[in-house]
């Protein structure tokens, strides 16, 4: 069995037409491929339902996209392109303040006004958190929340190449959101319709929430080759109250706990290793790791060399999912957000 890992092991090659460009007819119409056991089993979503047993709890991210993709210009014309990684306040007196990732082809200075497209204003204050940070700090003129879903586009991954649409608006947003601070979906979540929850409670399953904020961080690139040497980013979370005891009152009577994706898995993990009073985490989950509470993972399938293709190798073994992941493009499951979804049970080995 492996034990030392570098990036180019979670490497593999993906055919570029099995990367989702868009969803699913339906919501709840992808296929799962089943990898509990150690012969992979295709199904399709709507039986996920049948897989679980009563009195397990289901844990699901209610975390909200915003459209935090704005576009404006400097003062010399230049155009840029802003993505709002994280509202820093909504006072008036703070000054509307952000921490953005700008795209721009030469950086504007500190104190420079940038006209956005919809007619506001973004002043660059510096950089977030420190002089050192990977985030720009600015003040906007107005209210953030409202200004993105005003004059935000859907800030729709890397890997899908066309522009976001009233499609994407509704579909790449689950069905449950409710607290807006999310860059990217949790995409496992994607799948669930109203029909699937409503056959997962009728069966006896338990749902439970918790809150975290995907990052842009998640599509950052691992490029060092020793994985250790990978600065993780932070992502806001919170598991409320209510879901630790739901936790403690499966774990009690024998059952199991199944995180919807791997947001759901960091911020579990997180809450268990760390306190209930981190809010903050930037947890990098490898092989090794000693998983505490999850006892199956819901997820989609992942980039390669991907922080979260570590996280489910250190879940599920890392044969394992090397063998799911090839399996997977043998048979033309669709990759990544819009993709298709895979079950997993935690290793024991």
């Amino acid at each position: 069995m492996k034990t030392n890992f570098s990036l180019s092991d979670f490497d593999f090659t993906l055919p570029d037409e099995l990367i989702a460009q868009h969803p699913a007819a339906e919501r709840s119409a992808s296929r799962l491929l089943d990898g509990r056991a150690d012969t992979p089993v295709d199904r399709r979503f709507t039986e996920l339902p049948e897989l679980l047993l009563p009195g397990d709890l289901l844990v699901l991210n209610d975390t909200k996209v915003v459209k935090a993709r704005l576009f404006g210009q400097k003062s010399s014309g230049g155009r840029l392109e802003l993505l709002i990684e994280r509202v820093l306040s909504l006072s008036p007196d703070a000054g509307h303040e952000v921490a953005a990732h700008m795209k721009v082809s030469k950086k504007p200075l500190p104190g420079a006004v940038l006209q956005m497209d919809g007619g506001f204003t973004a002043t660059l204050l510096g950089r977030w958190p420190n002089a050192d940070g990977p985030l720009y700090h600015f003040a906007l003129s107005s209210d953030p929340y409202t200004l993105m879903e005003s004059h935000g586009h859907v800030p729709l991954p890397p890997y899908i190449t066309h522009s976001d649409s009233a499609d994407d608006e509704r579909r790449y947003q689950t069905v449950f959101a409710k607290n807006p601070g999310a860059v990217a979906a949790p995409t496992a979540a994607l799948h669930f319709d109203d029909a699937v929850l409503a056959r997962l409670q009728a069966r006896g399953i338990q749902r439970a929430s918790v809150t975290l904020h995907v990052g842009a961080g998640t599509f950052q690139p691992v490029k060092a080759e020793n994985i250790a040497d990978h600065v993780m980013h932070f992502e806001r979370f919170e598991v409320p109250e209510a879901t630790r005891q739901a936790i403690r009152d499966c774990k009690a009577s024998g059952g199991r706990v199944v995180a919807v994706g791997t947001t759901c898995v960091r911020a579990l993990e997180s809450a268990a290793k760390f306190g209930p009073a981190c809010r903050d985490t930037n947890i990098f989950i490898t092989p090794g790791f000693e998983f505490e509470v999850v006892d199956l993972l819901l997820t989609n399938f992942h980039l390669p060399k991907s922080t979260l293709m570590m996280l489910v190798s250190a879940f599920a073994g890392y044969d394992h999912i090397m063998a799911l992941y090839a399996h997977a493009i043998a048979q033309r499951y669709r990759f990544f957000s819009y993709g298709d979804a895979m079950l997993l049970q935690r290793t024991t080995a």
